[in-house]
């Protein structure tokens, strides 16, 4: 046996014993051991002689720490930073060539997007003083810095900080355009984060001009346009080359809050900001006193524009579904949607209203909501209260707590596991680990019905039901029914803890309006090129209509919801004459207030809630929500044929036609019979009785030979019975 020590050296072979190896060994850890000494002890030697004393130790000692602390604190932004750089995959500077010219549900145009119609301008072409009244105003320092400007942003903290309130903006031209391009408006500190990288790499992969143009070519400046060029247009009636130094400055102030500044909103606030411009361009040096003097005495008048009102949250949306459905191949597109404006309108309008009223009162700054047919065709969308000081869409984007509006998918789950809506369970308590739920009574019922248990919004019951068939299977229910953002399977989660958008919330309880068909949100209806021919149609592209729950079981949980409107915590939601099924919901610390309610014909859910979650006043989803939600919806069923909600039906039996109709179509929307409520039915009823109990008038009169005193529809013993009916457009 050959020994494995042994080697061949010159052709001689030479045993090498384990004693020698292990010396080697020994002798090279003995040298390598003391040579570090040796350095150390030097290095410590020279450090002693360079070791500062007094104030210059703390200098170095902070400054290294400084180092340290900024080097663990910028791996830790880059890191925060680097989803965002997902987005600029691909060939992002194409994501606005688009032209769009977006059409209602009747054919009138909304809006435009997209930017390839403003940008056959050059940044030569674009007047002097236009760009030196947005330089002045919004990065006077453009040219000069990399991407973020240090000292204009220390600059606006201390004169913020002065004034204990966002005075000055300290975001540079190139951060803003990140913004626009990449981010979204919220206002949190990963995304001041994320703005910053981005801006960096803006300024490595363009230059300062073409950044210039980019910004002058995608900012929006409200009325729904986007670019100086569109905004010139929509607001002078005039091209971007031929503004005026005052249209100019008015232009130029818009950058800043287009909503709060557009001159065909507030002329005297617009007029006042572009003051601020031209005090701007003298103090940056662009131009003298002398050169903006005409435009002080002269101040721009903008073209009038009070009738014109955009769906801009909705354009938004849709865009993004235009982008993804015409696929790259056509950039100039006239597309119809399913808006319907005056819907929009109303929409809007209940959401300023309740915003307006209560808003202060329970410390609640913002609301979305979303309105859809059965189908997923969205007919309102309102993203938040003000598109022109945020264009983040809180219906579409924001992720928030559902409370106990998630409640319907575990009640639908327990249906389709052996359950009905009068199963008894009990209302006890209830402890999952360290995790104890509890009522928001802060008391315990005993055993009730599903049906109850669903109207009075109890805890523990959704709890005991995921208990006895598994969480697994209701975040499966809400998938099939439409609710696009995963669900997280937690405990909490039949209490509504796993976050979702309000359009998912619509799109789920669409599917219990349809009867159990499953809902595809959509805005766009048609697609047609710029030579008119139709490149895409929802009704033959679109998805097809698939039942993805059991009909029976849908008419059990539309019952339920439909004692939540009548008996429950969704009382204010009632609409008179037309029966309605919801849920509220309301989450922890107050933060989210939710009402989701359908009838026949639309589905809507409603939001309230902060941007920062901020806890309201103690606002629920059975206050604000729910009268938002009934006063839009109530403006919805006017005029319109009622359809019945499966399982619940009550549709009103009377339909009255043509001149009682007590709205007009507008534009090219199709007339529509007014439905009359109960109420109304019986006024007209006791009128017709009163007309037939009436003296005869006129010279025949006093030859008749009695008067009917009475009429009743149960007949007398002196006048034959009478049925009277509405058939056919009239009564009989």
């Amino acid at each position: 046996m050959k020994d494995p020590f042994e080697t061949r050296k010159r052709g001689k072979w030479r045993r090498i014993g384990l004693l020698e190896i292990d010396s080697w060994i020994d002798t090279q850890m003995f040298r390598l051991w003391e040579g570090t000494k040796r350095a150390y002890e030097g290095y410590a030697t020279r450090l002693e002689r360079l070791s500062p004393r007094g104030f210059k130790r703390l200098f170095f000692e902070l400054s290294s720490d400084g180092l340290t602390f900024g080097l663990a604190g910028a791996f830790l932004a880059l890191a925060l930073a680097l989803p965002a750089f997902d987005e600029t995959r691909g060939d992002w500077l194409s994501n606005q060539q688009y032209s769009v010219t977006f059409l209602d549900r009747y054919g009138n145009i909304v809006g435009r997007r997209g930017i390839l119609h403003d940008d056959g301008i050059e940044l030569s072409d674009i007047p002097d003083h236009v760009i030196k009244a947005v330089l002045a105003t919004e990065d006077r320092r453009f040219y000069e810095h990399f991407g973020i400007d240090i000292p204009g942003t220390f600059r606006a903290m201390v004169a913020n900080m002065r004034a204990n309130s966002v005075v000055q903006g300290g975001s540079s031209i190139t951060q803003q355009l990140a913004k626009n391009l990449f981010l979204s408006n919220e206002r949190t500190f990963e995304r001041k984060i994320k703005e910053a990288f981005l801006s960096i790499w803006l300024e490595c992969q363009l230059t300062k001009n073409q950044i210039l143009k980019l910004y002058l070519d995608r900012a929006y400046l409200g009325g729904g346009t986007f670019g100086v060029a569109a905004a010139s247009e929509f607001y002078f009636g005039k091209s971007i080359k031929e503004v005026t130094i005052a249209e100019a400055a008015m232009l130029a102030g818009l950058f800043k809050a287009p909503g709060n500044y557009a001159p065909h909103i507030d002329l005297p606030a617009a007029r006042a900001r572009a003051n601020e411009v031209l005090d701007n361009l003298v103090e940056a040096g662009f131009m003298t006193e002398g050169q903006v003097y005409a435009a002080r005495r002269n101040p721009a008048s903008a073209v009038d524009r009070t009738e014109v009102s955009s769906p801009d949250f909705f354009l938004d949306w849709a865009f993004d579904e235009v982008k993804r459905l015409a696929n790259g191949k056509d950039f100039v597109l006239e597309v119809k949607t399913s808006i319907d404006t005056s819907l929009q309108k109303a929409a809007e309008d209940a959401v300023e209203a309740s915003l307006r009223q209560s808003g202060a009162q329970y410390h609640v700054k913002q609301a979305a909501l979303v309105s859809m047919d059965p189908d997923g065709a969205v007919r309102a969308m309102v993203g938040g209260r003000d598109y022109g000081q945020s264009q983040f869409n809180r219906a579409t984007n924001a992720l928030r707590q559902p409370g106990s509006s998630f409640k319907p998918y575990v009640y639908m789950t327990a249906l389709m596991n052996g359950f009905t809506e009068d199963s008894v369970i009990v209302d006890a308590p209830i402890c999952i680990g360290n995790w104890c739920p509890s009522n928001y009574s802060h008391s315990f019922s005993g055993r009730m019905t599903l049906t109850t248990a669903l109207t009075r919004s109890i805890n523990t019951v959704p709890v005991r039901l995921s208990q006895s068939f598994g969480r697994d299977k209701i975040a499966e229910t809400a998938e099939r029914m439409g609710v696009a953002t995963p669900i997280k399977v937690t405990r909490s989660m039949p209490l509504g803890a796993s976050e979702v958008t309000v359009l998912d919330q619509a799109t789920g309880y669409a599917t219990l309006a349809s009867g159990g068909y499953k809902a595809h949100p959509h805005g766009v209806l048609e697609i047609r090129n710029s030579e008119g021919k139709v490149i895409y149609s929802y009704k033959k592209d679109g998805p097809k209509t698939e039942q993805v729950l059991p009909a029976p079981k849908v008419a059990e949980l539309n019952r339920m919801l439909n004692s939540v409107v009548n008996n429950g915590t969704g009382r204010r939601a009632q609409l008179e004459g037309i029966p309605a099924s919801g849920k509220t919901g309301t989450t922890n610390a107050y933060r989210d207030a939710w009402f989701i309610g359908f009838t026949g014909n639309y589905v809507t859910a409603v939001w309230f809630g902060n941007d920062d979650y901020a806890s309201t006043a103690r606002l629920t989803g059975g206050n604000l929500p729910a009268k938002t939600w009934q006063q839009y919806m109530s403006y919805a069923h006017t005029g319109i044929e009622l359809k019945p909600i499966p399982g619940v039906g009550g549709i009103p039996e009377y339909t009255i036609p043509g001149p009682l109709a007590s709205t007009q179509p507008a534009g090219n929307e199709p007339a529509r019979p007014q439905t009359l409520t109960d109420h109304s039915k019986e006024v007209l009823l006791d009128i017709h009785r009163r007309l037939l109990a009436a003296p005869p008038i006129g010279p025949d009169a006093a030859r008749r030979p009695e008067r009917v005193s009475s009429v009743t529809s149960e007949g007398s013993a002196t006048q034959p019975r009478r049925q009277v009916r509405f058939s056919a457009g009239r009564w009989e």
